[in-house]
């Protein structure tokens, strides 16, 4: 066996006592009420702080109460203490998951566990390299409060690259560390990168922020960085990406037209919601006031997008479900967009051809979306 073979085993054993070891445990601590059963020699061994606590007057005592942490990020450090090693199995939420990683600093550092604080601040390193801005000015603050050098500097030039103005962080951060953020944007070429790549870093940074359903801070750079959403073909992205809620949240934002024509064909959003099938999509366009009689550059409406997936439905005699399109939303996207065509002939003066889908569909029952 080699020296690693020999380590690893000798963690599985310690790991194996600490979930196993009740009845050789000399100590045992409360958090949230649940009992963690664990080894003095082994946490005073390990921890300057638990050397200290059971060399102290509470030494005796076999039940200790901790209240200071969470039993998950406990359980964290035990199996830190017992293995050396930094098992963490974050949340999917990207939010949830440094929340969890910081909680763990801060036992990491409260204890006493410097090591631990290391790998957690090295992990918290890579996370924010994808996270919002206002986490990664969660995690600056936490890492000048625990002098994270390291996770410090990431943290402030991910701001600084940002283009957030000062004003807009100081609502966020302290005023010496705006400070030191806008010293590191004149010392650095943030303020010198091409205009081009700063919009297309913003870009990017505005399809991150959609996909984690994160209006919040599209609107935050819309207002401080002065992000166009027509430029950034917020809606057409959403649309064809993102939930209905987050268009939903867009388009409430009211900085993005409804009706623009995006990409070589001229395409709205609701032509790709068309074209999508998808009614949600259709509807919460149609509400704010989208227009069903737009045209591509090759003069094709929504509508007939819609009719001719309906031919070729019909056509192929396609069994419901198949070809990637579902009936029922065919039919209720059709109907959406003769109704709003109607409407809009209606407001004209004019006549509107929309037959009746129900002709068209007599076949397939009907459920709403």
């Amino acid at each position: 066996m080699n020296p690693h073979e020999s380590t690893t085993s000798l963690s599985l054993d310690y790991l194996n006592l600490l979930l196993n070891g009740q009845p050789f445990s000399d100590v045992t601590f409360c958090v949230d009420g649940r009992l963690f059963h664990a080894h003095r020699c082994i946490l005073a061994a390990r921890s300057p702080f638990f050397r200290k606590f059971f060399c102290g007057p509470d030494s005796a005592r076999q039940l200790i109460p901790v209240n200071s942490v969470g039993h998950e990020v406990f359980l964290l450090l035990l199996h830190y203490l017992y293995t050396g090693q930094l098992s963490v199995v974050p949340p999917k939420h990207c939010s949830s998951a440094l929340d969890l990683a910081l909680d763990t600093l801060a036992a990491a550092r409260s204890f006493g566990v410097d090591q631990l604080a290391f790998l957690t601040q090295k992990q918290l390193t890579s996370m924010v390299e994808k996270a919002s801005i206002e986490d990664v000015m969660k995690v600056l603050i936490a890492s000048r409060n625990h002098d994270m050098q390291q996770l410090w500097s990431t943290c402030s030039h991910l701001i600084a690259r940002s283009g957030l103005p000062p004003e807009i962080l100081a609502k966020h951060l302290p005023i010496d560390a705006v400070a030191e953020i806008e010293d590191l944007r004149l010392r650095s070429s943030f303020n010198r990168r091409p205009i081009l790549l700063l919009e297309e870093e913003k870009i990017r940074r505005m399809r991150r922020a959609l996909d984690a359903s994160d209006v919040e801070l599209v609107k935050l750079m819309v207002m401080g960085e002065g992000l166009n959403l027509d430029e950034a073909l917020a809606l057409h992205y959403a649309v064809e990406n993102c939930s209905r809620e987050v268009v939903k949240a867009l388009l409430e934002l009211g900085a993005a037209d409804v009706d623009l024509r995006a990409g070589p064909a001229g395409k709205t959003p609701l032509q790709i919601a068309a074209e999508m099938v998808s009614p949600d999509m259709v509807a919460v366009l149609l509400d704010h006031h989208a227009d069903p009689t737009c045209r591509t550059a090759d003069g094709v409406t929504p509508l007939d997008v819609l009719r001719t997936l309906t031919s070729d439905f019909l056509f192929k005699g396609a069994a419901p479900g198949s070809n990637h399109v579902e009936p029922n939303k065919l039919r209720l996207c059709l109907e959406l967009v003769q109704s709003a065509v109607m409407v809009v002939a209606r407001e004209d003066g004019t006549a509107a051809e929309a037959p009746c889908s129900a002709a068209i569909f007599p076949q397939i029952s009907y459920h709403h979306y």
